[in-house]
Order: structure tokens, then C-alpha cells, then sequence
């Protein structure tokens, strides 16, 4: 009940995207799953203690990453102060239990060089309707560094052919219009023509579909990407979201204001797109030891 409650609280009133609330509700269950372990009757929210929610972190720790394991914790810690503002239970157990320490890392990125060859080589994508909608997924997120979600949202009515822009719903349902190039622009289009003229039971107003005509979905853009960078890269990670890191990193090696990044990125604040500039500054430190003939 009380779960069900928090779940419509985010998406009613918070306006989660339903990524967002699906990542909540499977915490939280998994939560109460452990709980059930240890304790052979119902425990109601106020019957849970700091210890119960300590001894869960210590168990994921030995599965997960710490950045796994702080991010399921800030979601005890958002539902908990739920119920304290619901006034379900009087004090936030999670509050006092500590995160485990992240350690820092740099947003991981491939190649731009080999990365636009790619983009650009005549036998990489397969002709027709397939090989076009492969081309469009690349294209769009290293030339827009949109989210995975955010790219399996998109309408066809999103893009504007006149503005030359496309409309993004990014997260906490804010709206965001980003600039498209000309590449990709031609891309799109020729994209539209061959969606059109595939016979496909269904006629999906998603801009992006299967080759059955589905909606497309997280694993299969994935698989897709992963595929295609798989050509120029041998890095462990090679998923969409190294290509929205790509994108930013090569607008801020080109000097672009980094407000103006932070805006196409659809960040909510400053802090998040700064951690791009880090990467500017390891790069800016290779330079200089290729180069100095002192480094």
C-alpha cells in the first residue's frame, strides 16, 4: 500500500519519467525481499531500523558496484522521507546510514576521428530500411548526445523539419529543443521515406522501430550501438551512453560554453556537465607530453 502510494507520489507529482519509477519500484522490492529473509512476519515502515537497511547495503556490496549500491540506497532514503512527510512513520531510518564511497570517474568516450569515418563510410550501414534506422540511431545520439530513453521517446512529430530541430522529453518530463546538422538531417529524412513504404502490421507513431515495425527498446539499441562501435573500439563500454559522453566532449574540446552544453545535455544543473571538463584537462595533459620537449 504504502508502496504504491510512493510510486504514484513520483509519477503524479514529481512527474518521473517511467524509467525512473520502474528503477524505484524494483529497489524497493528488492528491499522488502530481503527483508522477508530475515524476518518471518510483515515488517510494517516503522518497525524498519537503520540496522535492517545497513545490513541490506552489506549485502549488496558483495554483488554490486558502490555507484549501484549508493543509488539504491538514495532511493530508501527518498521513499523513507516519503512516509515521514506523509507522516507514516516519525523519523527517516535511512538517513543515518552512510553511502559507500564512489570512487571518481572520468566519463568514458570513444575516438572522434574513427568515430565520424564510421559514421561516414559507405558499407558500414546495410542498404534499406534496416541499415537506414541503424545509421539514424548512431547518428542522433552522437549528434544530439541524447539519453537511451530519451531516444526511444521520440515521435515523428518531434522533428521539426522547418526549425531543424527535434524536441526531446528528457528527465523529470522537461522539455529540451536541440539544433540538428545537415547530415543528420538528410539521414532523418531519407529514414522517413523508407519507414513509410515498409508494409508493417502496426504503424508506430515512434520514430524509431523494429524491422517488424515495433517500437524499438533499450536492449536492441544497445545491442546496435555496442555492434557498431565494436568496429573502432576495443574499450569494455561501448553503449549509447558513451556517445551522449562523446558528444559533450567534443563540443567542449571545440570551445563550446559549457551552459550552453549543459542545456543540450538536459541537465538540471551545472555540477553534472562540469565533470566534462576533466576530460578536457587529461586530454590537454597528453597533448603536452607528446608535444614539450621537457614533459
Amino acid at each position: 500500500m504504502f508502496l504504491a502510494r510512493f510510486l504514484q507520489y513520483l509519477q503524479y507529482e514529481k512527474r518521473a519519467s517511467a524509467h525512473t519509477v520502474s528503477a524505484y519500484e524494483s529497489d524497493l522490492r528488492q528491499f522488502y525481499q530481503y527483508l522477508e529473509t530475515g524476518h518471518p512476519q510483515e515488517l510494517l515502515p516503522g518497525d524498519i531500523t537503520h540496522h535492517d537497511i545497513r545490513g541490506w547495503i552489506v549485502t549488496l556490496m558483495e554483488q554490486l558496484t558502490a555507484r549501484s549500491v549508493a543509488r539504491k540506497l538514495a532511493t530508501l532514503r527518498k521513499y523513507f522521507k516519503f512516509l515521514v512527510q506523509e507522516q507514516v512513520i516519525a523519523h527517516n531510518p535511512a538517513a543515518k546510514v552512510q553511502a559507500p564511497k564512489i570512487s571518481k570517474q572520468l566519463p568514458v568516450v570513444v575516438e572522434i576521428e574513427p568515430l565520424v569515418k564510421l559514421l561516414d563510410g559507405t558499407h558500414v550501414f546495410a542498404e534499406g530500411f534496416a541499415g537506414q534506422r541503424d545509421k539514424l540511431v548512431m547518428e542522433l545520439l552522437f549528434g544530439t548526445g541524447i539519453r537511451l530513453a530519451e531516444l526511444l521517446g521520440l515521435q515523428e512529430d518531434d522533428y521539426n523539419p522547418y526549425e531543424q530541430t527535434i524536441k526531446v522529453l528528457g528527465k523529470r518530463n522537461k522539455q529540451r529543443i536541440i539544433p540538428l546538422n545537415k547530415e543528420l538531417i538528410a539521414t532523418l529524412r531519407q529514414y522517413l521515406v523508407l519507414k513509410r513504404n515498409e508494409i508493417f502490421d502496426n504503424n508506430s507513431l515512434k520514430l524509431l522501430v523494429t524491422n517488424k515495425g515495433a517500437d524499438a527498446y533499450p536492449k536492441f539499441i544497445y545491442l546496435m550501438v555496442r555492434n557498431y562501435l565494436s568496429n573502432i573500439s576495443t574499450q569494455s563500454k561501448r553503449s549509447p551512453h558513451v556517445l551522449r559522453h562523446t558528444f559533450a566532449t567534443a563540443l567542449l574540446n571545440k570551445g563550446a560554453d559549457l551552459n550552453a552544453i549543459k542545456d543540450l545535455l538536459g541537465h538540471a544543473s551545472l555540477s553534472a556537465t562540469q565533470i566534462y571538463t576533466h576530460n578536457s584537462v587529461e586530454r590537454l595533459k597528453s597533448i603536452y607530453k607528446q608535444a614539450h620537449p621537457k614533459a
